[in-house]
């Protein structure tokens, strides 16, 4: 059977490029690493302006903009309209545009090189320097770098960045307009590290040893030909102790790339783990004539991985079943622009539920998602696109609903795609979160674009749009594409597989698609998993994007063979929306605040390794009658906990729970008797009469020892409202100097309660919030998919009882909150510098 061991890469050779520079430079007085691997960084994102127009005299140094909005970055500007019945439902209902940004800046004279860093911009943007455009890059998920030095004017700069989303509806999903991630400049010496040219890799672990390659690449400037360099590099652990070091020198007869591989050795290894994510510190300095001109630095984590067609997925060499989810990028009222904060929040919280594998859908996304991931000990699958060389479906009406539209990225796939692969694995390849590198999502859709002879067939389980279509693109032309972007994946990055998320594996298995990827994804597909599996007995298949109900885990759990599966979501995103009122998609396990929702609760249940039990409740469908009920068992894992109804109704109580029994208990009374956990269902369950007061699970183990206890109460009238500060703790995440390079966000949380404090789940009301000192408010986001109002207002209704507050902090002092609604007790809270 086939196995992929994947802890070992080729070095890279040395390649000689050509190289003339100009030398300007704008001090900047950095002294941290850069994140694109050379130089010193710092962030700018201060002072920026912008205008929502086209015009192509934007670009010029002299315009008058003194009247353009001022703003600093990141900023989506869709998020900010009132959603419309006018746009599309892939973007919830939210417009694109044309927009420009201008930012001016002084620079001096200097012999240093000096660069542009934009993390992301959507999308087709371009970027002009004093008038003299700098490059264009389309996709809008790329981060790319552009080098400024030969357009720098001592004194007054101007940067001008054109964004082109006037096709707004090119994307089944929503995703923000502008400049929506970090800006980065960066200075370096003339000789310096390549651009995301360092990497590594554990090559060999045995006998407490592990045997470690780092990669090189170093630009020589043609003023440095003849010069001695070499390059030093250092593994340091937690705690600042170097564990080896090594070095190289560099052949500098001529200017251009020179790049190598230095091995190093590390007795006793820590390894990176989903429950222990040791991470060390590796340095690479560069020294010229025996001065250090240049370093850079990244954590790093050393871990095996490995692949088996018959018994799944190892990780250091013992078995995991992925139990991951898929997300996309936006968080809610915040749009595309999404804070640290918010992210660690919603990994926290998916962490604590068991998940332990994140997709990015579909497309990279921030850095900085990559680096909670690896502390947190997260795995990540990272993809590169969701559409290849033809446009996929964009609903307009409601999700399926209508006549859809054609608009997308296709038309710039051919002259990008290789790059923009090749830059996601640069990109990302040190971190030890990454364990997949996907080429595509469901770009083998049945008939959309693609079709072949095969969907005519009567036993197909994918016949998705009809049958065979000859006048569509030819299915085969997926095996090729296949087959060239893996070559551009494993051209960079050996140390892990390729893999593509397949939505018509019936029809792809006529291609050459299954066959150019080393690890096969399956999109709603569990049909096939035995099937397949004795058919194609090499192939190494998992659930790369599935259902959240009991049935799709079972398919994976009880099979050896299937390594494991990613959610169809993560949490609740915006767009590819039903018809209106509909924010977005409303399949996640955390809502839009990244709080658990009843199927969250539910998926704790099957995956968390802590003793839990949860309640939720709704009319029992026994009232509904079989007609009614049509082949439903009645158990839903959407249930929410709110015992709240009428006296004497008939409810039925569903209890999530890892414990081997349960019972349910009224008012310190047992109404349930103790059951055993139903493996058949994944849950167990009572019918009772409604009776106000207090209703409790308790769960037990195998010994009858209580192991885990939920209990919640009917609510009185609301009266008054309450609030706290739910924003994590950073320290253990990202650094103090790295927090410092952000204005803080505080996630406040909202509640309508009765007099005792108890949060009215039923009561919802319009809340006011109220700043006094140095903070903005970002948005107040109530986790309500109907809720088509917006999103940049400072009330908001309530959605059963609740609603979170984003508070950016402007400058130094305490900043004083007040929530109001009428009726209701006003809430205070005071957030300390």
């Amino acid at each position: 059977m086939k196995n992929i061991i994947m802890a070992t890469c080729i070095s890279m050779t040395m390649m000689m490029l050509t190289a003339s520079c100009k030398t300007q430079h704008n001090k900047t007085g950095l002294e941290q690493p850069s994140p694109v691997s050379f130089g010193q960084y710092a962030i700018f994102n201060e002072d920026w302006l912008f205008r929502l127009e086209d015009n192509q005299s934007f670009a010029d140094t002299k315009l008058d903009d003194s009247k353009w909005r001022q703003m600093t970055l990141p900023h989506d500007w869709s998020i900010e309209f009132q959603p419309s019945q006018e746009y599309a439902s892939c973007t919830g209902y939210l417009p694109g545009g044309i927009g420009w940004y201008r930012k001016h800046f002084n620079a001096e004279k200097d012999s240093l090189m000096h660069y542009i860093y934009f993390e992301g911009i959507y999308n087709r943007s371009e970027v002009y320097l004093n008038g003299h455009l700098l490059g264009k890059r389309p996709n809008g998920y790329a981060s790319f770098l552009y080098d400024m030095t030969p357009y720098l004017q001592q004194g007054d700069n101007v940067l001008a960045v054109r964004v082109d989303h006037s096709r707004y509806a090119d994307s089944r999903w929503y995703t923000g307009s502008g400049i929506y991630r970090d800006v980065w400049v960066v200075t370096a010496p003339l000789s310096h590290f390549s651009q995301w040219g360092s990497a590594y890799r554990l090559k060999e672990l045995s006998n407490g040893q592990a045997v470690v390659e780092i990669d090189y690449s170093v630009d020589i400037h043609k003023s440095d030909v003849g010069k001695k360099f070499e390059v030093n590099v250092e593994m340091n652990d937690e705690d600042g102790k170097s564990v080896a070091n090594g070095k190289a020198s560099l052949p500098t007869d001529s200017a251009g790339t020179v790049s190598g591989t230095i091995c190093i050795n590390i007795s006793n290894p820590q390894l990176w783990d989903i429950n222990h994510p040791y991470l060390y510190t590796l340095s690479q300095t560069l020294v010229k004539d025996g001065q250090e001109t240049d370093q850079n630095k990244c954590l790093a984590g050393l871990r095996t991985l490995e692949f088996s067609a018959d018994k799944g997925f190892y990780l250091n060499g013992s078995p995991v079943k992925v139990k991951g989810v898929c997300l996309h990028h936006d968080a809610g009222v915040l749009g595309a622009v999404v804070p640290t904060e918010v992210w660690a929040k919603r990994i926290e919280a998916l962490k604590n539920m068991g998940v332990n594998a994140i997709r990015m859908s579909h497309n990279p996304q921030a850095p900085v998602l990559y680096d909670i991931c690896d502390k947190l000990g997260m795995l990540v699958m990272d993809e590169a696109s969701d559409e290849w060389e033809f446009p996929k479906r964009k609903w307009v009406e409601g999700w399926n609903v209508g006549q859809p539209s054609y608009d997308g990225t296709f038309d710039f796939f051919e002259e990008w795609i290789d790059s923009d692969v090749t830059d996601m694995v640069r990109r990302d390849r040190n971190h030890p979160c990454v364990f997949l590198w996907s080429i595509g999502n469901e770009v083998d859709y049945p008939n959309d674009p693609y079709s072949h002879p095969i969907l005519d067939g009567t036993t197909i389980s994918q016949p998705m749009f009809g049958g065979y279509k000859k006048d569509a693109p030819d299915a085969m032309r997926i095996g090729k594409i296949a087959k060239r972007l893996a070559a551009d994946v494993r051209n960079t990055d050996k140390s892990r597989p390729v893999t593509g998320a397949l939505a018509g594996v019936v029809m792809s298995n006529e291609t050459e698609y299954p066959q150019a990827v080393d690890v096969v994804g399956y999109n709603y597909t569990e049909d096939r998993y035995d099937i397949d599996h004795e058919k194609y007995p090499e192939r190494i298949i998992y659930g790369s994007e599935t259902r959240s109900d009991y049935g799709a885990w079972k398919d994976v759990r009880d099979r050896q063979h299937i390594f494991g599966q990613f959610i169809w979501t993560g949490a609740d995103y915006l767009g590819e929306s039903g018809r209106w009122p509909s924010r977005g998609l409303y399949t996640g396990l955390l809502d839009f605040a990244s709080y658990p929702k009843g199927r969250g609760w539910f998926r704790t249940s099957l995956w968390s390794d802590k003793p839990m039990v949860y309640l939720g409740m709704y009319h029992s469908p026994a009232n509904m009658g079989k007609e009614r009920m049509k082949g439903w068992d009645g158990l839903s894992i959407d249930a929410e906990s709110n015992w709240n109804f009428e006296e004497g109704d008939l409810i039925r109580v569903v209890c999530y729970t890892n414990a081997d029994e349960a019972e349910l208990l009224l008012n310190g009374k047992t109404v349930g008797e103790r059951k055993k956990y139903d493996d058949e269902k994944g849950m167990i369950w009572w019918d009772i009469p409604f009776q106000a007061g207090t209703i409790s699970a308790k769960g037990y183990d195998s010994k009858g020892q209580e192991v885990a206890k939920y209990e919640i109460v009917t609510t009185g009238d609301a009266v008054k409202l309450a609030c706290n500060d739910a924003t994590p703790d950073m320290s253990g995440l990202i650094s103090e100097k790295d927090i410092n390079l952000h204005n803080k966000v505080y996630m406040v949380d909202v509640e309508i309660c009765d007099k005792k404090g108890n949060r009215v789940k039923d009561d919802d009301k319009s809340i006011k919030c109220l700043i006094q000192g140095p903070g903005k408010l970002l948005g107040l986001e109530n986790c309500n998919n109907s809720d088509m109002s917006n999103d940049r207002t400072d009330s908001k209704q309530s959605f059963r009882g609740y609603l979170r507050a984003y508070i950016e902090r402007t400058g130094n002092g305490n900043i004083s909150l007040t929530f109001k609604s009428d009726e209701l007790k006003d809430a205070k809270l005071t957030l300390r510098n």
